[in-house]
């Protein structure tokens, strides 16, 4: 095992990330200086832990690059798989450092804000790189715009992912690229857009970036701020969801044509991003035959058209402060459907309505799309379109057999034939997201007996919330039902508990086997 290499490379990671945080800090100025606001005592607090988490950042990535200077190039199978799970797992650690600075340096904040203890501060930093949306914050309003902004940075640098930005970016990479790139990128085939793996990873990048600027220019037409536009590009483009007010997407900066651009773009980040550069190598005729995303398209359509037929005229309750209750319209119900189809069938996890208080049918739905998610080589979370097509064609060829044993069908999605390794592949991928959603549930279940912050408010949890939060959490989506609702959040549950949610969140973003493997076989870490 080629440790310096690892080691140089997490150097980069450090480097990267405080780099980051430092533009964080400039474009916070920048937007207040733009509009002539002044700095309040709270954004100058926010600034500082800001900075001060950049200094430490670049201390530990040039102590590390120092360190394994003369690193061999040689990065294999087991190194690619190491350097990807410790890069989400230790670059969460440095993304929860300006939350906990913050919480230090500004004794006005309170010894019961959750950013006073650092696994609430961990939590976050890792919702926001895995792109999950879910937050210890019960008041995220109160939030520092620097710190808001910072949110949403690690949740736009998490959507594509860190590795691939290293991959686009450093050539001390090397040949590992291709190793790197498919330990990171979501679903089951990573077919590249260019010959060289790098030159992939850089034209996703400015995909990307076109679908970023594309939003931000969208949503700044539709009469927002240029602070709100920036923030809430990066958390749907990235199919994320941290939004920078409590009612989320409801919220009265949110009118319904921002709403309507945010739907858009949260359908756009759910496609593959491959299918885009065949648009722009004038090939868009080909990409409509994609089987993947007719599914995917068709999926969210019938979806929508379900949930919109049972939530019409039935009372509600909005996710704003106020928290009124209306009967719906038919164009209130077309457009909350819409957008709470989209927004978990994509795991962006955004909000424009309290759908736990749905009935059972729409509710239904939305938890199957969560299972569902987008497509492969998306930002979306979820198992992927792909691998459900997979699953059937494979259950539908089975079910054949049963009556026609003496036929061999080869198993196709559209034209591709789907070789036996990847079935198996696929099934044990399935299988692994089921089991470990009841486990998680289960564990979940267990730790939570004993919550006292719980017992002195008279509650208790549930198998419902306790398997919302295990499927919230291992599929990126963030919000869930019960006490995890669009109008709760995660700061009432136990250290242990968050502790397990945090590895469950890094399984569903690397796909589970990145990091599985690390703990689940001794032989992994035998030099051979």
């Amino acid at each position: 095992m080629n440790y310096r290499f690892v080691i140089r490379q997490l150097g980069w990671l450090f480097i990267v990330l405080s780099l980051s945080t430092a533009a964080v800090v400039v474009l916070t100025w920048v937007l207040h200086w733009m509009t002539n606001a002044s700095v309040s005592h709270n954004n100058t607090a926010a600034m500082w832990a800001l900075l001060i988490s950049v200094v430490i950042g670049l201390l530990i990535g040039g102590v590390l690059w120092l360190a394994s200077r003369g690193a061999g190039e040689f990065l294999g199978r087991r190194e690619a798989l190491l350097l990807v799970a410790v890069t989400w797992l230790i670059g969460a650690a440095y993304a929860a450092l300006p939350f906990y600075c913050y919480a230090l340096i500004h004794p006005g904040l309170g010894s019961d804000h959750p950013f006073n203890h650092f696994i609430n501060c961990y939590f976050e930093a890792m919702s926001g790189l895995t792109t999950t949306g879910a937050t210890v914050l019960s008041d995220i309003g109160s939030l520092p715009d620097a710190l808001k902004l910072w949110r949403a940075t690690t949740q736009w640098l998490g959507g594509l992912g860190i590795v691939v930005l290293f991959v686009a970016v450093f050539p001390t990479v090397g040949v590992g690229g291709k190793k790197l790139y498919q330990f990171e990128a979501t679903g089951p085939t990573h077919a590249g857009v260019r010959p060289r793996i790098s030159e992939t990873a850089r034209v996703l990048w400015l995909i990307y970036l076109g679908l970023t600027v594309a939003q931000i220019v969208a949503l700044k037409l539709c009469g927002m701020s240029m602070f709100d536009s920036i923030c809430h590009t990066f958390t749907t483009v990235a199919t994320a969801g941290f939004a920078a007010y409590d009612a989320s997407i409801g919220a009265p900066a949110f009118g319904a044509a921002a709403q309507i651009v945010v739907i858009v773009f949260m359908v756009l980040a759910g496609v593959n991003f491959g299918l885009y550069f065949q648009v722009f190598r004038g090939r868009a005729r080909h990409v409509w035959t994609d089987p993947e995303l007719r599914a995917y398209l068709g999926i969210m359509l019938i979806a929508v058209v379900v949930v919109i037929v049972f939530i019409v005229g039935r009372p509600m309750q909005e996710t704003n402060p106020a928290g009124t209750h209306e009967s719906l319209s038919w164009g209130g119900a077309v457009l909350h459907g819409v957008f709470q189809t989209v927004s978990l069938q994509t795991t962006t996890g955004f909000c424009t309505a309290d759908f736990d208080q749905w009935s059972f049918a729409p509710t239904a739905v939305l938890v199957m799309l969560m299972f569902i998610g987008g497509s492969a080589g998306s930002t979306s979370g979820g198992v992927k379109v792909i691998r459900w097509l997979i699953v059937f064609k494979v259950l539908a060829a089975e079910l054949e057999r049963a009556f026609r044993p003496n036929v061999v069908r080869t198993v196709r999605v559209g034209r591709t034939v789907i070789d036996p390794d990847l079935r198996q592949a696929t099934l044990a991928y399935v299988l692994g997201i089921l089991f470990l959603t009841l486990v998680g549930a289960v564990l979940i279940m267990m730790l939570e007996q004993n919550n006292a912050d719980m017992a002195a408010r008279g509650q208790s949890i549930d198998f419902k919330t306790a398997g919302m939060a295990s499927i919230a959490t291992l599929n990126n989506i963030g919000p869930g039902l019960g006490l995890i609702g669009a109008t709760q959040n995660y700061g009432w549950f136990g250290t242990p508990s968050k502790l397990v949610m945090c590895v469950f969140m890094a399984l569903g973003r690397l796909e589970v086997f990145a990091i599985m493997v690390l703990f689940c076989f001794r032989t992994f870490w035998r030099s051979e």
